[in-house]
């Protein structure tokens, strides 16, 4: 018997590293920015996850230190292997937006260096054409910035939209290490870039009557999540 709850796609990152002044970074996806989400709609929603190369997909090992006490990152962590470990292949969804209700980009340094993707950038606009929620939280807005639709325009053009700040980068003292940045990739092709009002706040964007849906950092992503959740019930 098929489940007739709206099904969610979920994209980790293949990338598990990058250079940082001549030394490995360690990188992935941000546990946290894949467990709030997922316990907002897990009760509600199929959710189906993936990566770029399918398989494992690498965990920043820091977000696991970072929020070791966090209940749900630490429940996730330990009791979803199965979900993290054992991604399909992104493209393999090409073609499938209509069996879902919406797409959902999980944040870490990861998706910088999957910005370009052409399989990433014909997906999200895939999903956004046929009428579904198209949503990514922290660095992970990066992959929607130059996503074309149909109609020739940029998915966030003209659209209230957030994701990591510059100044929370350079906090982190990354900024000289990375070939982009959320914020200036998401202004560049003409998004209305918004933040929280102090460094780690919480901040969700909201554009393109409700399916666009951007949270700014791993403070967003439970608050993320909820917007998903109501955009697609």
């Amino acid at each position: 018997m098929s489940s007739t709850k709206p099904k969610v796609l979920f994209v980790l990152s293949s990338c598990d590293g990058f250079d940082e002044g001549g030394k490995n970074h360690p990188t992935g996806w941000y546990l946290p920015e894949a467990a709030h989400p997922y316990y907002k709609l897990v009760d509600h929603a199929e959710i189906v996850f993936a990566s770029h190369k399918g398989g494992k997909a690498p965990l920043d090992p820091s977000s696991v230190e970072a929020f070791k006490d966090d209940p749900e990152s630490k429940a996730f962590l330990n009791d979803k292997k199965d979900l993290y470990e054992n991604t399909a292949k992104l493209s393999n969804f090409k073609g499938k937006a209509n069996e879902f209700a919406a797409i959902v980009a999980v944040g870490g340094h990861g998706p910088i260096f999957e910005r370009d993707s052409e399989t990433g950038l014909a997906l999200y606009a895939e999903f956004f054409d046929a009428g579904k929620v198209v949503s990514a939280v922290c660095h992970a807005p990066i992959v929607l910035a130059a996503v074309k639709l149909s109609n020739g325009e940029y998915l966030v053009d003209g659209q209230e939209v957030t994701g990591f700040s510059n100044s929370e980068e350079d906090a982190v003292k990354l900024t000289e290490y990375l070939p982009a940045l959320p914020e200036d990739l998401l202004k560049k092709y003409g998004g209305k870039y918004v933040k929280a009002d102090q460094d780690w706040g919480e901040k969700v964007a909201i554009g393109r009557s409700g399916r666009l849906i951007t949270g700014q950092n791993p403070a967003s992503a439970s608050a993320f999540g909820a917007a998903i959740l109501k955009a697609i019930s």
